[in-house]
């Protein structure tokens, strides 16, 4: 990828997974990463191998669905390396997916933690990292966003309905910010075969699940890290709030 360089990056959400997956990514073309998470332990265990493998980067314990700590993982980008060029929102919680029932029953407490760290949460980091790209011409956020958000399911609603709201936020972003250089888009990932799917999803599951796609096979981690990279990167740079499928060609849209 062109224009990586020595870029600064936030990934909030880079633990384990995807973000994980996407932070190694980054430091692989030559970015400056922060990997920010509330699992400190694996946060820096991520900075370690990325820094081991040649790269650089540090790591940043934060709380996504809390105002301050938002800023302070800013601030840890800005005090180390000197600036912010670009920012991969990835963090949820997981834990309440299984507890998203539907509109009837879903537990309250449930549905306000979702829209507080699935949506609110992507909503603090972009307010406090707009101005610190704006400081350097501009720059580019991409959010891990979900095929929910737009398939229709009868379970989920507050995760799907989160999705959809950062579907409309990168929209938001662009609109409001691309004249100052700011790119804005949203990846919605298919099925992606992370170490716990491998380990526990019933064969019979996955076998269903490539019978949908268009695709030899399901997706692999490096297939959204790989789309995180290009959008962040020079060659993604007039692509701007675009919602991207990547997911073997399961939705067309």
């Amino acid at each position: 990828m062109q224009g990586l360089q020595d870029k600064v990056v936030i990934v909030a959400g880079a633990a384990t997974g995807l973000g994980a997956d996407s932070a190694r990514r980054l430091a692989q073309e030559g970015a400056k990463v922060v990997v920010g998470d509330l699992n400190a332990e694996g946060a820096e265990k991520t900075a370690a191998e990325i820094n081991a493998a040649g790269g650089t980067a540090v790591a940043a314990q934060f709380d996504i669905s809390d105002d301050d700590s938002v800023k302070e993982l800013i601030a840890v980008a800005v005090a180390t390396f000197g600036g912010l060029d670009a920012v991969h929102i990835n963090a949820g919680d997981m834990g309440a997916v299984s507890k998203d029932t539907n509109v009837v029953d879903i537990d309250l407490e449930i549905w306000d933690r979702t829209i507080a760290v699935n949506l609110r949460g992507h909503m603090l980091v972009s307010r406090h990292s707009i101005p610190e790209l704006l400081k350097r011409g501009g720059g580019s956020i991409v959010f891990t966003s979900s095929v929910a958000s737009f398939a229709g399911q009868p379970q989920r609603p507050a995760y799907s309905a989160t999705k959809a709201g950062i579907n409309a936020l990168a929209r938001h972003i662009a609109s409001g910010w691309g004249k100052d250089g700011i790119r804005a888009n949203a990846i919605t990932p298919g099925l992606i075969l992370t170490d716990e799917i491998k380990q526990g999803a019933p064969p019979k599951m996955l076998e269903d699940k490539l019978r949908e796609t268009r695709s030899t096979r399901l997706g692999e981690a490096r297939d959204i890290s790989s789309m995180v990279a290009y959008l962040m990167s020079d060659d993604g740079s007039w692509i701007n709030g675009q919602v991207v499928n990547v997911d073997g060609g399961t939705y067309l849209r």
